[in-house]
């Protein structure tokens, strides 16, 4: 019990897109606390809360106001403990996003910060003095794009933000910071959650030198960060120290957890993986952006997977298909399906049959697509700077489809936030209850399944060696082997089997003597130790 992360399904809830209660078009707490029932049905562990700190929204609640408030749109602290206490009754424990990397400029903290070089909280936020020229003193970008540095005339000094202007950096480097944000958690804590999702938690230290970026050569894209290689502005080994002070806090409790979001890919990912889940004083786990890519092929999904295993063999690595930034994954692989319910059904069972600890966004049990919005009906900052060529993240962040039938499929009596569009609205829950062919029927039968296949949920992983589309593995516990197979095509394919073979689980394919048939996204599992050739 103390571990039960290790092989938890995760469901995250986008809070402002899953149901409003009060009318005002945005999701709300009580709007959860209503739904965790579809939750708790489709058989996952937890569920992790996009934040709902006070907070002036500037994106989407990742500029935080308050650490210890919940902001009015969702409702109350009392409305949180009521979510809380539900959840746990229903079995799911409650993690939620920790953005303590930077602050809103709007937090007391900052107000203070900036008005002087002598005030309490002076040294709180990452300050320092132009160049001559008056330029920035580094030549670090935003993420969000422009300069990661901000003129702020009443100091004289520019500021840190790694992503808005609105989002000022803490400054990690001093202790007073650290213990203050430490004291937020603890908060938390005592409230009752299991775990935090930890926002950006390669970006908590700086150098202490400003040292300019180098250029990244490998890339040629329309946005500007990617053109500058992080060592500086981000990934410093000062951050294990804090990491250790935060994993000490959690230890104080009973069964709770901390996940880090890494916010790069490739093998930078997992070495930083590896160096924060590294024995047992670091975080529990790290969130990969390895899978979250437009890559559909089997090599890919096996390098990430192994390459994690032999560069990072201390680490424990949490997978997602989709999440709040980027394109959902129906949409991004939909040139790999010639139905889109099919890629859904093989992405749940290749997903639930990885190795570690799996994460799965609101609506996916759905097999919900992207939103395609216009111009007009965007929030998101990146899109609306860099439109067209940036589409933002609001097509993966429009609101949950409950009922078709009712305005705005159930989500809200009011105009919402985010459009909801009829390409959504005809993936509503209610015209899927009950469809033993829907998509939500696979993803509760997969859910089950897997919950009670030792070999899915602890077992050792060995890739096996077939050519492409096909991604085959074995997964063996003490007393159990499955051996998972996926045709990663919209053609089909066929493998030779060994004679004893039998299929287990909810598969999508056909097996008859000795030889298995894989329909377009087809995918199966074989009990026991099965030879398969092309």
């Amino acid at each position: 019990m103390a571990e039960w992360w290790r092989d938890a399904v995760i469901y995250q809830i986008y809070p402002r897109s899953f149901q409003d209660s009060d009318g005002d078009g945005i999701g709300d707490l009580p709007g959860i606390t209503r739904r965790l029932d579809h939750v708790a049905a489709l058989g996952v562990d937890a569920i992790w809360l996009s934040p709902i700190f006070t907070s002036p929204q500037k994106d989407m609640g990742y500029d935080v106001a308050d650490y210890t408030d919940i902001d009015p749109l969702f409702g109350t602290l009392a409305d949180f403990d009521a979510l809380v206490t539900r959840a746990h009754a229903l079995g799911l424990k409650v993690i939620i996003d920790q953005v303590i990397s930077h602050s809103s400029d709007k937090h007391s903290w900052f107000a203070e910060s900036r008005t002087d070089r002598t005030n309490s909280r002076a040294d709180w936020y990452v300050w320092a003095d132009p160049k001559p020229d008056g330029t920035p003193p580094s030549n670090w970008p935003s993420v969000f794009g422009g300069p990661a540095w901000e003129w702020e005339p009443q100091r004289r000094q520019y500021y840190l933000h790694n992503f808005l202007i609105e989002q000022p950096d803490l400054n990690m480097w001093n202790p007073a910071v650290q213990d203050a944000l430490l004291d937020t958690m603890r908060f938390w804590l005592d409230r009752g959650v299991d775990g935090f999702r930890l926002d950006t938690v390669n970006y908590y230290f700086h150098d202490d030198r400003l040292r300019d970026n180098p250029p990244n050569p490998d890339y040629d894209g329309p946005e500007t960060y990617p053109r500058q290689r992080h060592v500086y502005s981000k990934n410093r080994p000062e951050n294990i120290a804090f990491l250790r002070r935060m994993r000490a806090l959690t230890d104080e409790y009973d069964a709770r957890m901390m996940v880090g979001e890494v916010g790069d890919s490739g093998q930078t990912s997992i070495d930083i993986m590896g160096e924060y889940t590294a024995g047992d004083d670091l975080l529990h786990m790290c969130y990969s952006f390895g899978m979250l890519s437009a890559d559909f092929t089997a090599a890919h999904f096996r390098d990430t997977i192994q390459g994690v295993r032999d560069h990072a063999p201390d680490s424990h690595a949490c997978w997602s298909f989709s999440n709040h930034d980027v394109v959902r994954h129906v949409t991004r692989w939909a040139d790999h399906a010639t139905d889109s319910d099919a890629l859904a059904r093989q992405a749940a069972a290749m997903l639930l049959s990885f190795p570690g600890t799996i994460c799965l966004y609101q609506a996916e049990e759905l097999g919900q697509t992207e939103t395609v919005l216009e111009y007009a009906e965007l929030t998101d900052p990146p899109a609306l700077r860099f439109w067209p060529e940036v589409k933002g993240r609001d097509g993966c962040r429009t609101p949950m489809v409950w009922d078709a039938t009712e305005p705005h499929a159930g989500f809200s009596d009011s105009v919402p936030w985010l459009p909801v569009k009829e390409e959504q609205s005809l993936r509503a829950v209610a015209h899927q209850q009950g469809r033993n062919d829907s998509v939500l029927a696979t993803y509760r039968a997969i859910l089950s399944f897997r919950k009670n296949q030792p070999a899915l949920r602890q077992g050792q992983t060995t890739f096996l060696d077939l050519p492409e589309p096909v991604l085959a593995f074995r997964r063996v516990a003490e007393d159990q082997t499955l051996t998972a197979v996926f045709n990663l095509s919209a053609t089909p394919r066929s493998l030779t089997v060994a004679s004893d073979a039998t299929l287990s689980g909810p598969a999508h394919a056909d097996l008859q003597g000795g030889r298995l048939d894989l329909p377009a996204n087809g995918y199966a599992w074989l009990a026991g130790d099965i030879t398969l050739s092309a």
